[in-house]
């Protein structure tokens, strides 16, 4: 059976309910792409699949210490995921609450853009750039970004065009520090942000550059910025850095709003009229799943000839001959288990507590036999073996010289 042939065969087992089944996981599988695509996290994310693809294929291999460390790996970090993802698992279940919600409710809960906080900020960066005054402003996304963050003076006050005016005027202590802005509230001012090495990018610009440009590397936050030097307007968003003008920094803003409370009524669009790659990665991955975990598993018959052992205590003793030398042992178990399995790693040790010269007649039983613990005994034929016991040769031949 050649390749096409084998395919047209899968694609004739998935029915309807496969179908079905690889669609909704897919789903599934894309919006936690999306969740984890403007996250850190997304690093610790694809070295866990990486670990889960080396298990799976260290099963298939059965590397028996390979898959033992693995699987009491994955036992312990279900807890450390839990910590690490703690912002991604919160959206996800938000999306889902708002999703299930009737349109009534949906309209009440859905959150538009902050207009006055974006008309603050339109106000107050281009006034800033006019006198040249450097800033650094952080608008927190659905991440959390305090981990990143040092230093910095806790100030918890309302947003507004003449206290960031004040924050960042240059007889100011903090006003190299950035302002970190969260829930339409400055939060912090005077704090530290990562800065970064990606020194094709910086090029000639400063510190304030590379630090907005380092936290937008590690986070979803917005970090607007102001150069002291050009008196220039610039942002820093999923590691890129861009000078803008008044009028993009509005529309930059109003999308950066749009994409932290997005409108629920209009969540499909988000999801299934862009990120193409992602698409492709969930099918891929969802048909590699269904593959693996429901076709592969699908129950299978399989018979091997196995040579039949003989084990005796008796040290005067030995076997002449075992009649059949072979017998065909059928098992039961998943397909998966069968590609990589070979027929010497069933043994089948057939043991003589009290032998007596002649013939033995002894009946296979499963007790007998050795093989992998996923499958199951579903036959053996013959089942009845016989043995020839004779003593040893030394000793015939003692025998016949007295």
């Amino acid at each position: 059976m050649n390749l096409i042939e084998i395919l047209i065969n899968i694609v004739k087992e998935i029915r309807l309910s496969g179908f079905l089944d690889i669609a909704f996981i897919s789903v599934f599988i894309y919006v936690i792409l999306i969740l984890f695509k403007q996250s850190k996290a997304r690093f610790i994310l694809t070295g866990i699949v990486l670990l889960g693809v080396i298990y799976l294929i260290a099963q298939q291999l059965n590397l028996s210490l390979t898959t033992s460390l693995l699987r009491a790996f994955f036992a312990v970090i279900i807890i450390a995921l839990i910590i690490i993802f703690q912002d991604e698992i919160r959206r996800f279940f938000e999306q889902i609450a708002l999703w299930s919600l009737s349109s009534k409710l949906r309209s009440g809960t859905q959150t538009s853009p902050n207009d006055r906080e974006i008309d603050i900020l339109v106000q107050t960066l281009p006034d800033l750039a006019d006198h040249k005054i450097g800033a650094i402003i952080v608008i927190e996304g659905n991440n959390s970004i305090s981990e990143f963050i040092e230093g910095g003076e806790l100030l918890d006050g309302n947003l507004s065009e003449a206290l960031l005016k004040s924050l960042f005027d240059p007889h100011s202590a903090g006003h190299d520090g950035a302002v970190i802005i969260e829930n339409g509230k400055i939060k912090l001012f005077a704090a530290h942000l990562p800065l970064s090495t990606n020194f094709s990018q910086l090029k000639n610009r400063g510190t304030r550059h590379a630090a907005a440009l380092g936290l937008s590397e590690v986070t979803d936050a917005l970090c607007l910025l102001v150069s002291e030097e050009r008196g220039v307007i610039s942002i820093a968003r999923g590691g890129v850095l861009t000078q803008i003008d008044s009028e993009q920094l509005k529309l930059i803003l109003k999308d950066f709003y749009y994409q932290k409370f997005p409108s629920v009524k209009k969540m499909p669009a988000i999801h299934f009229r862009s990120n193409f790659k992602e698409k492709i990665i969930s099918v891929a991955v969802a048909v590699l799943l269904w593959f693996v975990f429901v076709h592969e598993s699908r129950l299978v018959y399989r018979s091997f000839e196995i040579p039949v052992k003989v084990s005796i205590p008796a040290s005067t003793m030995e076997i002449e001959n075992i009649t059949p030398e072979m017998v065909n042992i059928t098992f039961l178990g998943p397909r998966r288990e069968f590609y990589f399995f070979k027929a010497n790693q069933v043994d089948l040790l057939l043991k003589i507590t009290n032998p007596q010269t002649g013939t033995e007649h002894l009946e296979i039983s499963e007790s007998d036999l050795s093989f992998p613990e996923d499958l199951s005994l579903e036959n053996v034929a013959p089942k009845n073996v016989s043995v020839q016991i004779d003593q040893k040769h030394k000793e015939k031949k003692t025998k016949s010289t007295k």
